[in-house]
Protein backbone atom coordinates (compact mmCIF):
# COMPACT_ATOMS: atom_id res chain seq x y z
CA UNK A 1 0.00 0.00 0.00
CA UNK A 2 2.95 2.00 1.12
CA UNK A 3 4.30 1.70 -2.17
CA UNK A 4 1.52 1.94 -4.25
CA UNK A 5 0.99 5.82 -2.17
CA UNK A 6 4.88 6.51 -2.87
CA UNK A 7 4.26 5.79 -6.70
CA UNK A 8 1.10 7.85 -7.26
CA UNK A 9 3.33 11.03 -5.71
CA UNK A 10 6.63 10.63 -7.31
CA UNK A 11 4.78 10.15 -10.73
CA UNK A 12 2.72 13.16 -9.62
CA UNK A 13 6.15 15.08 -9.00
CA UNK A 14 7.53 14.13 -12.27
CA UNK A 15 4.87 14.94 -14.39
CA UNK A 16 4.63 18.53 -12.91
CA UNK A 17 8.59 19.10 -13.16
CA UNK A 18 8.45 17.48 -16.36
CA UNK A 19 5.80 20.19 -17.32
CA UNK A 20 7.84 23.28 -15.88
CA UNK A 21 10.87 22.40 -17.30
CA UNK A 22 9.42 21.35 -20.63
CA UNK A 23 6.69 24.42 -20.83
CA UNK A 24 9.93 26.87 -19.47
CA UNK A 25 11.84 25.92 -22.41
CA UNK A 26 9.17 26.47 -25.17
CA UNK A 27 8.60 29.49 -23.87
CA UNK A 28 11.86 30.58 -24.21
CA UNK A 29 12.64 28.78 -27.81
CA UNK A 30 9.06 30.55 -28.94
CA UNK A 31 9.52 33.81 -26.78
CA UNK A 32 6.56 36.51 -26.71
CA UNK A 33 5.35 36.88 -30.02
CA UNK A 34 4.72 33.58 -30.39
CA UNK A 35 3.19 32.33 -27.40
CA UNK A 36 0.68 34.50 -27.38
CA UNK A 37 -1.64 36.54 -29.27
CA UNK A 38 -0.65 39.93 -30.53
CA UNK A 39 -0.74 42.64 -27.78
CA UNK A 40 -2.88 40.43 -25.27
CA UNK A 41 -1.74 37.29 -22.95
CA UNK A 42 -4.26 34.86 -24.71
CA UNK A 43 -2.17 32.29 -26.01
CA UNK A 44 -1.13 31.55 -29.55
CA UNK A 45 -2.59 28.75 -31.50
CA UNK A 46 1.43 27.47 -31.33
CA UNK A 47 1.62 27.68 -27.97
CA UNK A 48 -1.65 25.67 -27.18
CA UNK A 49 -0.87 23.11 -29.15
CA UNK A 50 2.61 22.87 -27.70
CA UNK A 51 1.13 22.87 -24.48
CA UNK A 52 -1.19 20.18 -25.52
CA UNK A 53 1.93 18.08 -26.76
CA UNK A 54 4.15 18.50 -23.70
CA UNK A 55 1.07 17.42 -20.87
CA UNK A 56 0.60 14.57 -23.07
CA UNK A 57 3.86 13.35 -22.24
CA UNK A 58 4.41 14.65 -19.18
CA UNK A 59 1.80 12.50 -18.22
CA UNK A 60 2.61 9.43 -19.95
CA UNK A 61 5.78 10.24 -18.14
CA UNK A 62 4.48 9.97 -14.91
CA UNK A 63 1.76 7.01 -15.30
CA UNK A 64 5.07 5.26 -16.86
CA UNK A 65 6.80 5.82 -13.77
CA UNK A 66 3.78 5.52 -11.29
CA UNK A 67 3.57 2.17 -13.30
CA UNK A 68 7.20 0.97 -12.47
CA UNK A 69 7.32 2.02 -8.82
CA UNK A 70 3.77 0.42 -8.07
CA UNK A 71 3.83 -2.76 -10.06
CA UNK A 72 0.50 -2.69 -10.12
CA UNK A 73 -2.27 -1.43 -12.36
CA UNK A 74 -4.41 0.76 -9.67
CA UNK A 75 -1.78 3.27 -9.05
CA UNK A 76 -1.89 4.60 -12.18
CA UNK A 77 -5.92 4.90 -12.44
CA UNK A 78 -5.00 6.86 -8.69
CA UNK A 79 -2.72 8.92 -10.18
CA UNK A 80 -5.06 9.66 -13.57
CA UNK A 81 -8.33 10.60 -11.01
CA UNK A 82 -5.73 12.85 -9.14
CA UNK A 83 -4.63 14.45 -12.21
CA UNK A 84 -8.41 14.62 -13.46
CA UNK A 85 -9.33 16.04 -10.34
CA UNK A 86 -6.59 18.67 -9.72
CA UNK A 87 -6.84 19.68 -13.50
CA UNK A 88 -10.42 20.42 -12.82
CA UNK A 89 -9.68 22.50 -9.71
CA UNK A 90 -7.19 24.17 -11.42
CA UNK A 91 -10.28 25.28 -13.96
CA UNK A 92 -12.50 27.37 -10.97
CA UNK A 93 -10.18 30.26 -11.35
CA UNK A 94 -10.16 30.28 -15.47
CA UNK A 95 -13.77 30.05 -15.51
CA UNK A 96 -14.64 32.64 -13.03
CA UNK A 97 -11.69 34.93 -14.34
CA UNK A 98 -13.40 38.57 -14.79
CA UNK A 99 -12.01 41.99 -15.31
CA UNK A 100 -10.73 44.00 -18.37
CA UNK A 101 -7.65 42.46 -20.87
CA UNK A 102 -4.76 44.05 -20.07
CA UNK A 103 -2.46 45.26 -23.54
CA UNK A 104 0.27 42.75 -23.25
CA UNK A 105 3.84 44.29 -23.56
CA UNK A 106 6.49 43.30 -25.87
CA UNK A 107 8.35 41.08 -23.85
CA UNK A 108 7.62 39.12 -20.91
CA UNK A 109 9.75 37.28 -19.18
CA UNK A 110 8.60 33.04 -17.92
CA UNK A 111 7.50 34.13 -14.57
CA UNK A 112 5.53 36.96 -15.66
CA UNK A 113 4.06 35.37 -18.52
CA UNK A 114 2.59 32.46 -16.45
CA UNK A 115 1.08 34.96 -13.97
CA UNK A 116 -0.46 37.09 -16.50
CA UNK A 117 -1.26 34.58 -19.02
CA UNK A 118 -5.20 34.65 -19.90
CA UNK A 119 -6.01 30.64 -20.67
CA UNK A 120 -9.33 30.09 -23.16
CA UNK A 121 -11.74 28.21 -21.14
CA UNK A 122 -12.06 24.85 -23.45
CA UNK A 123 -8.64 24.46 -22.87
CA UNK A 124 -7.90 24.93 -19.34
CA UNK A 125 -11.18 22.05 -19.26
CA UNK A 126 -9.93 19.90 -21.86
CA UNK A 127 -6.36 19.35 -19.89
CA UNK A 128 -7.09 17.43 -17.22
CA UNK A 129 -8.50 14.94 -19.67
CA UNK A 130 -5.37 15.00 -21.80
CA UNK A 131 -3.39 14.77 -18.54
CA UNK A 132 -5.27 11.51 -17.03
CA UNK A 133 -5.15 9.85 -20.59
CA UNK A 134 -1.33 10.62 -20.86
CA UNK A 135 -1.37 8.53 -17.48
CA UNK A 136 -3.05 5.92 -18.67
CA UNK A 137 -1.03 5.64 -21.37
CA UNK A 138 1.89 5.74 -20.08
CA UNK A 139 1.00 3.13 -18.06
CA UNK A 140 0.03 1.09 -20.62
CA UNK A 141 3.59 1.01 -22.31
CA UNK A 142 4.89 0.12 -18.95
CA UNK A 143 2.61 -2.91 -18.68
CA UNK A 144 3.10 -4.05 -22.67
Amino acid sequence: MLKAVLAVVIGYIATVAFVFISFSIAYLTMGTELAFKPQSFEPSTLWVTTSFLLGFIAAVVGGFICATIAKQSRAPLVLAGLVLVLGILATIPVLTASGPQEVRPGNLGNIEAMQKARQPAWVALLNPVIGALGVLAGARLKRN
